[in-house]
């Protein structure tokens, strides 16, 4: 029964070198109380990501901890060069004694991808190619590649991940469209989609599994990402999460409101209250929480849960006892799908 955590690492608002230093305490706290894996979201130009660069926070998350896995979900591969992303991911498995968790993905913001100058129609097949290169480099220590964008001939390799042949692959899923791919590659995924998408999801991906002829035992981890609070009673946790929230959501519209454009892909309402209500978020005391989730895991069937425990203006204080309560009172009475 594996628990990970998603991390936007939005803006709370005061000086970007404290938050950095807190949210590794924070990271630190992860790795004792038994969170499996810590996963980063990159993000640009936005108060919704402050770690641009997965690869600069990560290597001092490898340092900061000793047994947690962590990783990018995703990093935007149409926004990297192959070969310098992959000296990247070779370093932080080798710096990290092999705990790199790989998430690879397109990029869900056009906004984003343009100021890169990467038009955003073109980004899938930029991904593709650039995943296709990753992978052969990983295996080689001379790497030929003739594709449309990218060309190498006989370039040295001396640089691998310390896992073989490279470090697990995640892929963000949106919806169960986008399933089929990273079933037939074995990858696991994550989604911050709501309940009736991830049954669809969930529910695909195994009738893939099943169709390769594959068991379901050996099933990679499908997990979906929601908001979590806890305190020492409902009001306790709601007070704090309605603050956080509200700071939250203002960062992740930031971009799209400077453009006069609704977010795309995207079902987070405004308020924790109406998060709540679709379960998006899992606010209270610790017996409310464990029993939303274990709900929440029935209604979707994933096998892997991702939380958010810090978000919005929520101090270090606040998130360490909500993953505190939940390593004590809540992760021992979770359920989880096969």
């Amino acid at each position: 029964m594996k628990i990970g955590v998603f991390d936007h690492f939005d803006t709370d608002g005061g000086p970007l070198a404290a938050q950095y230093e807190w949210r590794l305490k924070l990271i630190e706290a992860y790795d004792r109380t038994g969170i499996d894996i810590y996963h980063l979201a990159e993000h640009h130009a936005t108060p919704l990501g402050l770690a641009p660069s997965p690869s600069v926070f990560l290597s001092a998350v490898a340092q900061r901890t000793r047994r947690l896995r962590f990783g990018p979900l995703v990093y935007t591969l149409s926004l990297h060069h192959p070969f310098r992303v992959m000296e990247e991911i070779c370093m932080l498995d080798q710096m990290s004694g092999g705990r790199v968790e790989l998430g690879v993905g397109r990029g869900v913001s056009p906004l984003e991808s343009a100021f890169y100058g990467v038009d955003p129609k073109q980004s899938r097949d930029i991904y593709v190619e650039v995943l296709e290169i990753l992978l052969k480099a990983f295996q080689t220590t001379s790497l030929d590649h003739d594709g449309k964008l990218y060309r190498f001939k006989a370039t040295p390799i001396v640089i691998a991940p310390l896992q073989r042949p490279h470090p697990p692959l995640w892929y963000g899923a949106v919806g169960p469209e986008g399933v089929d791919w990273p079933a037939q590659h074995a990858m696991n995924i994550g989604t911050n989609a709501l309940t009736p998408a991830v049954r669809a999801i969930t529910d695909r991906y195994r009738a893939q599994w099943r169709a390769a002829g594959r068991d379901l035992a050996d099933l990679p981890l499908i997990g979906m990402s929601r908001h979590v609070v806890i305190g020492e009673s409902d009001a306790e946790a709601l007070a704090t999460a309605r603050r956080a929230y509200a700071r939250w959501y203002e960062s992740f519209t930031y971009l799209w409101r400077l453009h006069g454009m609704a977010p795309i892909s995207a079902a987070y309402p405004e308020s924790v209250e109406q998060s709540m209500e679709i379960g998006m978020s899992f606010v209270g005391a610790p017996t409310t929480v464990r029993a939303k989730l274990n709900d929440a895991i029935a209604a979707t069937g994933v096998n892997y849960l991702m939380l958010r425990f810090a978000f919005g203006d929520m101090t270090l204080a606040e998130a360490l006892r909500s993953v505190e309560l939940f390593a004590s009172d809540v992760r021992p009475g979770l359920v989880l799908s096969g």
